[in-house]
């Protein structure tokens, strides 16, 4: 019978290798904060300002009152979107990274919805204002004109759908967590849940575990519970994966 391999647990905190044993603690600890949440927003700010900054550019080009003599006017044109739409996605993420660590209340749907996603609030703006001025100006050049739309619907989508929120987490879904599970939590590299159980069935593949807080699970963006895990401690209240699971289908390993 071959030998059944071990698995390679590594701290969130330090990224070092640690035995299974010492993983697990015994009793419920305060949550530490994970990363600086204004820090981030600050970041993000300062991105999409920039972002505007080239949008104008582009504008002021579209009108003929900008122009790098060393460059044609489509060339510029582009430079200046590809700035813009690298600049609304680097900011989008730093934002959502700080909604991992200090997430909005969903009390009021409108505000959680739209504080979650205003990396797509600003995209709109980084590119509508040019898709109009630009659709509206009859001097351009037809084939400038032409290009130089695609690439702003493109990058307008690109940036839309990367800076949209598809798994936004609440307050309360992070409060109720923290509440729920006083142990450290385990999860996988490319994985989209956290674990309270090492030896879960779902990692049986998994060579390689990170562990931590549900907090720094959360902010990791592992923002749901596993349901084989909720089911084995019977934990309640908490978001899982919504996979039905039955009592049948835990399978708890031999000491």
């Amino acid at each position: 019978m071959a030998e059944e391999k071990k698995k390679k647990i590594v701290s969130a905190d330090t990224g070092e290798e640690v035995d299974v044993g010492s993983v697990q603690k015994p009793a419920a600890q305060a949550a530490a904060p994970v990363g600086n949440a204004t820090g981030l927003r600050i970041g993000a700010i300062i991105l999409w300002v920039v972002a505007i900054a080239f949008e104008v550019l582009a504008l002021l080009v579209v009108l003929g009152k900008f122009d790098l003599k060393f460059m044609s006017q489509l060339a510029q044109l582009i430079i200046f979107l590809i700035l813009d739409l690298a600049c609304v996605i680097i900011g989008a993420q730093l934002w959502k990274k700080a909604n991992r660590i200090k997430p909005a209340s969903e009390k009021n749907p409108l505000t959680f919805w739209l504080w979650n996603n205003m990396g797509v609030i600003v995209c709109v703006l980084a590119f509508i204002p040019f898709i109009i001025v630009l659709l509206t100006n009859k001097d351009i050049d037809k084939k400038t004109k032409a290009i130089a739309l695609v690439v702003a619907i493109v990058a307008l989508l690109i940036g839309g759908v990367s800076s949209y929120d598809f798994n936004p987490v609440s307050a309360e879904q992070q409060q109720a967590a923290m509440e729920a599970i006083n142990s450290d939590v385990f999860w996988t590299r490319f994985g989209h849940v956290y674990h309270t159980h090492d030896d879960c069935q779902a990692l049986n593949h998994s060579e390689e575990l990170t562990y931590g807080t549900v907090e720094q699970a959360i902010a990791a963006n592992r923002t749901r519970l596993c349901s084989f895990c909720a089911k084995r401690d019977d934990i309640t209240g908490v978001v899982t994966d919504d996979i039905e699971v039955t009592d049948a289908d835990i399978v708890v390993p031999a000491a």
